[in-house]
């Protein structure tokens, strides 16, 4: 056992101790990693797998390595209380909204948040004060919710805020003055920064929303960071919150069989930004530059979103969002002739592509996807077209009742164009990024039928609707 790494990363270390001991288990998990015995195909998948409980700790957790490890985190980003998640930023934010408040609460709430806030809506019965964002008329994309949504909010009696930051294409809310605000009130505000792990660690990228003085962060280890899917981070400060009752909703939602490899990767990403962050994202930034330049040098309309179009720290320099309506083809086309070449793109839609570029990444890996994507966009393009808002962030939500309400009502099925005024039994969201365009309790209008279909049929996923085909909608009877 490495007495350094036990030190700087003790769930990676338990992780790996485990397997260079030998063990004769009689407890889960069934497998024992033992799989390969009866198949080897399932055990590829399944033999390097140990949980918490018996592998990276014992049963009655007397090793305390997970507390440890969180500890650790905590102290690195500068956070009251941390927590360990293998549900992914879903279960984070269930979690932290259950702890918020009763149901008939109100908190105010980013109209861009992803479903796993409106699913903890539900749980919880918080109510929703929606905050819609400004959005970028040159670009068509949203740039953050302006000061103006919360003063309004404000009168509603909020308990907390809860924005998402950055948002899917890299831009950032003025969140210094927002959180001042919302403190001046003593509201605390919480934020899904599930693309945002990679902040804080270097001069040129933004800093995370701890930094700023949010009350807690939450954010996706699998996304920005090299984390294993589902691998999630909850930080939280006291002042505003009551952290007792944040670990009491943090149990009650996550599993009590938690896997071995999402925690370790956690301790291993923490352990990474802290010895070697600034170098890693700095290298990120400068592959990222190079990529976005060297495109760009190919083609005389801006392509590209990047920092210069927005407000100083108000967007992710990272982020690769190709405009495709510059280039007068479709975002959803060029995916397609991406995939032919094995190459995977985070998001795509009729005017955007958004490639995910993290630590993970090298020069060659921008190489290969230049020399891919260069000539497909030389093949397919054609006159620029105007930016285009997508739905996920245009729709103004009409209310008429509440999201609870909505879940738990008797429903009926009626023809699309029969679902017009009818209020929306489902929550409807593109996906990627998972942003409702219509959530249950609101009114379905002809707006959001006509461009939920005309999306389908551009090719992007509609994700959530009880009939995928759109072609009838479940509503409120």
């Amino acid at each position: 056992m490495n007495s350094e790494l036990r030190e700087i990363a003790p769930l990676l270390d338990a992780y790996l101790s485990y397997f260079e001991s030998t063990r004769t288990a009689f407890t889960i998990p069934g497998h024992k990693q033992k799989a390969h015995r009866l198949d080897a195909g399932l055990g590829a998948v399944v033999d390097s797998d140990t949980p918490l409980y018996g592998g990276l700790d014992e049963i009655k957790l007397t090793e305390g390595t997970l507390k440890r490890a969180e500890a650790l985190a905590a102290s690195f980003w500068g956070a009251d209380y941390a927590r360990f998640s293998t549900g992914g930023s879903t279960h984070a934010n269930q979690a932290i909204i259950l702890a918020l408040g009763k149901p008939g609460d109100k908190i105010a709430v980013s109209r861009t948040a992803h479903r796993s806030v409106l699913s903890a809506l539900v749980l919880s019965g918080l109510e929703p004060i929606w905050l819609t964002p400004e959005i970028n008329e040159a670009t068509g994309v949203p740039i953050g919710i302006p000061l103006s949504q919360l003063e309004q909010a404000l009168d509603q009696k909020p308990i907390a805020v809860l924005l998402t930051e950055p948002g899917y294409l890299g831009t950032i809310s003025d969140l210094p003055a927002l959180i001042s605000m919302a403190h001046a009130n003593s509201i605390p505000v919480i934020i899904d920064a599930a693309w945002g792990g990679h902040f804080g660690f270097n001069s040129q990228l933004p800093k995370h929303v701890i930094q700023l003085g949010a009350d807690a962060l939450i954010t996706s280890v699998h996304k920005a960071l090299p984390g294993y899917s589902a691998s999630a981070l909850l930080l939280a400060q006291g002042k505003f919150l009551n952290l007792a009752r944040i670990e009491q909703s943090f149990e009650t939602t996550h599993t009590t069989s938690p896997a071995g490899a999402p925690l370790a990767s956690i301790d291993g990403c923490r352990a990474l930004l802290q010895t070697r962050g600034d170098q890693l994202t700095g290298e990120l930034l400068s592959h990222v530059d190079s990529f976005k330049s060297a495109m760009q040098l190919e083609f005389a309309a801006p392509i590209f979103l990047n920092a210069s179009q927005f407000a100083a720290g108000r967007f992710d320099p990272v982020k690769i969002v190709l405009r495709a309506n510059e280039l007068g083809l479709s975002g959803v086309v060029v995916e397609r002739e991406l995939q032919k070449v094995n190459i995977r793109v985070e998001m795509a839609d009729q005017d955007t592509i958004v490639f995910l570029a993290t630590l993970a990444d090298n020069a060659e890996d921008f190489k290969v996807l230049k020399e891919a994507l260069l000539p497909i966009l030389k093949k397919l393009q054609g006159p620029t077209r105007a930016s285009a808002t997508s739905l996920s962030w245009s729709v103004v939500p009409i209310v008429a009742i509440s999201l609870r309400e909505a879940f738990f009502a008797d429903t009926q099925y009626v023809k699309a164009l029969d679902a017009i005024g009818r209020v929306s039994a489902d929550l409807i969201a593109p996906y990627p990024p998972g942003v409702a365009v219509v959530a249950p309790g609101e009114v379905l209008t002809e707006e959001i039928i006509n461009g939920l279909a005309a999306s389908q049929k551009a090719g992007v996923r509609i994700a959530y609707a009880s009939d995928p085909s759109l072609t009838s909608y479940r509503v409120i009877k």
